[in-house]
């Protein structure tokens, strides 16, 4: 079944004085934003900044450690942050950071926010948490953000490899998309022809601008972080990843787990 989805998507320059703007409107007054120490270099003292000059009760928790993943410690630690008053959690990094907040945010029944510092996955949209859990990447079911906010000029600024990353996710939808119709083809396996076509089209158009993604321009990185989102809601509207997610995110958790 089709999934609530994020209003609004907002990927410019002034993205974070929209996401003041959006929580004064939503009576979101009470925020915990969760980074680790590069996210919050790249945007999490900015978006702290932001919040507490609209006035807004801010607290923030960083994940420390050489590589952050989504496990139980990293959940613990941010349930730690909890201090009792109900929180709206804003996520202020990219794929493992938004995960993490996703998780906990769902559990503890807090609104989530998305403020992506890197156009580097397309689960900012999703309603799947992947973590891993006694060594084994599982994909938990939770909520996907009420909205996302992604400042442009952080996100053009994001390391290359992040970047590239995100542009080899779309990329591979190609082959998401093959293995989505064959499921269906083969196995009868439930099917959207339009999910298909919307996931295959931002695919294409990210391949096509692949120069300007490389040289990290601000309107093709609005387009890659589009596109991603676009993915996104794709999951969101079928209601599971099969559109977005096929062998190649097998091999993916794969290889995470060795």
């Amino acid at each position: 079944m089709p999934y609530a989805k994020p209003n609004p998507v907002v990927v410019a320059p002034d993205a974070l004085a929209q996401l003041a703007a959006y929580c004064h409107e939503r009576s979101h007054t009470h925020l915990l934003i969760v980074a680790d120490a590069n996210t919050d270099r790249a945007l999490g003292r900015k978006l702290e900044a932001t919040l507490l000059a609209a006035g807004l009760d801010v607290r923030k928790v960083i994940l420390h450690g050489e590589e952050i993943i989504a496990d139980a410690a990293r959940v613990y630690q941010v349930m730690l942050a909890l201090d009792g008053t109900p929180r709206a959690l804003v996520a202020a990094g990219s794929g493992t950071i938004t995960d993490i907040t996703r998780f906990v945010s769902h559990r503890a029944r807090l609104h989530f926010l998305s403020a992506p510092s890197a156009p580097s996955v397309d689960g900012f949209a999703s309603v799947g948490a992947p973590m891993l859990i006694d060594g084994v990447k599982i994909s938990l079911p939770t909520h996907a953000p009420a909205a996302i906010f992604a400042d442009l000029d952080v996100n053009a600024a994001a390391p290359r490899a992040m970047i590239a990353a995100g542009f080899a996710d779309i990329l591979g939808k190609f082959t998401s998309v093959a293995d989505f119709r064959l499921g269906h083809l083969l196995r009868d396996e439930r099917y959207d022809e339009t999910i298909a076509q919307r996931t295959y089209d931002v695919a294409r158009v990210c391949q096509v601008n692949a120069e300007a993604i490389g040289q990290a321009t601000p309107a093709s990185i609005a387009l890659l972080m589009d596109a991603l989102v676009e993915s996104g809601l794709c999951i969101l509207d079928f209601g599971d990843s099969a559109s977005a997610s096929g062998a190649e995110h097998h091999l993916s958790h794969f290889w995470e787990m060795l």
